[in-house]
């Protein structure tokens, strides 16, 4: 079976390789014939330098194509020992090429020098600042994000939260890290903003809705007091409500506020130290959690925010465009021009490819060995010389070359000593 697959590029080499055989070989058989042509002259004048410039020339040849040939084929196929190297040694050169690589490319030191100088956040800045490019990357953003969501089945999700998620979350005490988070809250004073929301939601309620109050206060009001009595001490109550809803709201440290804040403290304290509080806590949990409907109400929701981010991605004037497009160029401003920026991403990269040099590096360049190994002699011996024969030819041509100087210098030597 081939496991070397002939590219296009392949049909040019192969052409170029046959050229510079048949320059080399011509150069050799040009010095055979001066050789011949010359053998039976004076070789006390000119000529002897011709015909020694020749001979060598030949022997230079000669010698340069065995050597060539000896890489990777027997010369004319006479198994002459250490010949045909390629073949016979094909499975220890693989595993030399790959304790090369190893020791030389898929170094730690290697990888981080070499990511320095790529200057990769600088490079990512400009190609960021880019607007088709920007748009580019949210294009195949949406595009993965779609194909993803569209996977993602709804019974899927039910499984997931069903079967896994929910009844993991049920058996994990939830109490202490609720208590000290609204502890946290409201040592921080992060929960004053919801409490002024809903005492302004309340307010605004009863502003709006008096014969609702009214209604409601009614209803409680003693059978045997007279209607215009009800009516006055409804109208008070209703205003007393009002302005003690925005004297809370205007004031940090009323009362109800304060009583508020000790009745949370209080609530974080029993939900990270009290037993029966905590019991609660964690049973008010499990049969939320347990309840079958949570699972399908969690997908429906799972449903909309599908559908939701879907349609935004789709839709180029949606909010996921604008404000993604925004996010890039602030963040292709940053790689360009901040420098704190540049090396935190750089640093980033460079553990990323020290840990996969460190873990992964020798598998990697196994590769080179494993895939040698599975290539035909004879087929990977052709291939060989089919990307590096053309270069090795000019071996041959400097060796008829050097022969011929060397044997007009080894002439003239012999002719002054004579």
């Amino acid at each position: 079976m081939s496991f070397l697959q002939e590219t296009p590029a392949d049909a040019r080499r192969r052409a170029g390789l046959r050229r510079m055989r048949a320059v080399a070989t011509g150069l050799l058989v040009l010095a055979a014939l001066i050789y011949v042509a010359t053998l039976r002259l004076d070789h006390d004048g000119v000529w002897g330098f011709v015909n020694t410039a020749a001979e060598a020339a030949m022997v230079g040849a000669l010698a340069d194509w065995f050597a060539v040939t000896a890489l990777f084929r027997h010369p004319l196929g006479i198994p002459v020992p250490h010949t045909a190297l390629v073949k016979r040694r094909k499975d220890e050169l693989g595993r030399n090429l790959q304790e090369f690589v190893t020791e030389n490319f898929l170094t730690e030191e290697i990888a981080r020098d070499r990511l320095v100088a790529a200057h990769v956040a600088e490079r990512l800045g400009a190609w960021l600042a880019e607007p088709a490019h920007r748009e580019r990357v949210l294009t195949e953003i949406a595009r993965g994000g779609t194909r993803a969501l569209a996977r993602v089945e709804d019974d899927d999700v039910h499984d997931f939260l069903s079967q896994l998620l929910l009844p993991r979350l049920a058996q994990e005490p939830i109490s202490p890290i609720l208590g000290s988070l609204l502890e946290g809250v409201v040592e921080g004073g992060n929960h004053t903003g919801l409490v002024d929301l809903g005492v302004d939601e309340v307010r605004q309620w009863l502003a709006d809705n008096p014969h609702l109050f009214k209604q409601v206060v009614g209803d409680k009001a003693p059978w045997w007091t007279p209607e215009w009595v009800d009516d006055k001490v409804i109208d008070w109550t209703h205003r007393q409500a009002l302005g003690w809803l925005a004297e809370m709201r205007a004031d940090a440290r009323h009362p109800a506020r304060v009583a508020l804040d000790d009745l949370l403290t209080r609530l974080a304290s029993d939900l990270q130290h009290d037993p029966d509080v905590m019991a609660s806590a964690e049973g008010l949990k499990e049969r939320l959690l347990v309840h079958p409907q949570v699972p399908t109400s969690a997908v429906a929701v799972w449903q909309s925010l599908r559908t939701s981010l879907t349609g935004a991605m789709a839709d180029r004037e949606s909010y996921f465009w604008r404000r993604g497009d925004e996010l890039l160029t602030h963040l292709a401003d940053h790689l360009a021009h901040d420098r704190e920026w540049q090396e935190r991403l750089e640093t980033h990269l460079g553990e990323v490819v020290a840990f996969f040099v460190n873990t992964y590096g020798d598998e990697l360049a196994e590769v080179i060995s494993v895939t040698v190994e599975r290539w035909d002699a004879d087929e990977a011996s052709e291939r060989i010389e089919l990307f590096v024969g053309r270069d090795l030819q000019f071996i041959r041509i400097n060796g008829t070359v050097v022969g011929a100087l060397a044997g007009l210098a080894i002439h003239s030597v012999a002719v002054l000593i004579s």
